[in-house]
């Protein structure tokens, strides 16, 4: 079990329940109750954690290892049915950014998202979900399919941030990512963008721009990492948790200042406490959106996607 700093109260919760249940099974002596007690103990300890958390947990949650990543979301989504898609047709296949047709219930739908690596064999070759150009340019060619063959497009977001790279620089990575908010505004069929996990600079906006974005409760959505802004201003990363809070990054803060369209709550401890519960909560979600989505025409979802997105900010 991977247990975060300050899921450390819980850790000696799980240590005195796998004891109880050890020496149940060695000395048959029955300890149902004392189990169900600390059980109990378990549950309340995290939801009383979970329901206080900082900005800088909430960003440390975003991260946890057992986290849920893409695939596992559409593969579960779609009950296995899905198809996955290849190349951008210029360079090659980006293995940070997946996408293709997946089965939602009877439906076809595009699926396209980063996909983070679960071992350190495979986050090399996903390059840690920071997606080059081609990565981008492959999402645009798959968002262009999709709008040819008039199916809805879902975007699962999760990464630290485009690959910073002098090779993708080279090969046009801020092109490649304005190029797609340019062309997201203009896609005639549904979008919908979720981040279930990080969200960080222009590496998350190149694939999300859609007429709902929505993110998981514990997840986070800014221009910069807390530990970059840290280094930044502060010289260090030792103030990366005074960088979380000013930077207002998580799902509460983004939905105050009218930048996302609503919050999905997870289950107490986080995504990865219940993966399947998250999995039939997300699922849910996109079939509400996507219904309330395809009463409109294309061109009522086009004004109101630029309108959206216009209106943001402050200026004078």
């Amino acid at each position: 079990m991977n247990l975060l700093d300050f899921e450390e109260p819980i850790g000696k919760l799980h240590e005195q329940l796998e004891s109880l249940k050890k020496t149940e099974l060695e000395s048959d002596v029955k300890m149902s109750q004392a189990i169900e007690e600390v059980e109990n103990k378990i549950r309340e300890k995290r939801e009383e954690i979970y329901k206080n958390l900082s900005s800088w947990q909430r960003v440390q949650v975003s991260r946890h290892p057992d986290r849920p990543y893409t695939l596992s979301y559409i593969e579960n989504i779609t009950k296995g049915d899905f198809i996955e898609l290849h190349g951008d047709r210029t360079v090659k296949d980006d293995k940070a950014m997946i996408g293709g047709f997946g089965n939602l219930d009877g439906r076809t739908v595009m699926f396209i998202g980063q996909q983070k690596g679960i071992n350190t064999k495979m986050r090399q070759y996903r390059n840690f979900g920071m997606a080059n150009p081609e990565g981008y340019r492959k999402a645009l060619r798959l968002m262009k399919l999709a709008e040819k063959f008039n199916k809805p497009i879902v975007t699962f977001i999760d990464t630290p941030g485009a690959f910073p790279g002098l090779e993708a620089e080279e090969r046009g990575q801020g092109e490649a990512i304005a190029r797609n908010l340019f062309e997201m505004f203009r896609l005639k069929v549904p979008v919908i963008c979720i981040i279930i996990g990080e969200g960080a600079s222009g590496g998350a906006l190149g694939i999300g721009i859609g007429d709902r974005v929505l993110m998981l409760e514990n997840t986070w959505y800014s221009v910069i990492s807390p530990e970059s802004c840290s280094s930044i201003l502060w010289r260090s990363w030792e103030h990366k948790e005074d960088a979380a809070e000013a930077l207002k990054l998580t799902a509460d803060h983004m939905k105050k200042h009218g930048l996302i369209d609503g919050i999905i709550k997870e289950p107490i401890g986080g995504a990865h406490a219940d993966k399947d519960k998250m999995f039939d909560i997300v699922k849910k979600r996109i079939k509400k959106e996507l219904k309330e989505l395809d009463e409109l025409n294309s061109e009522e979802r086009i004004a109101q996607r630029i309108e959206k997105f216009s209106s943001m900010g402050v200026y004078a």
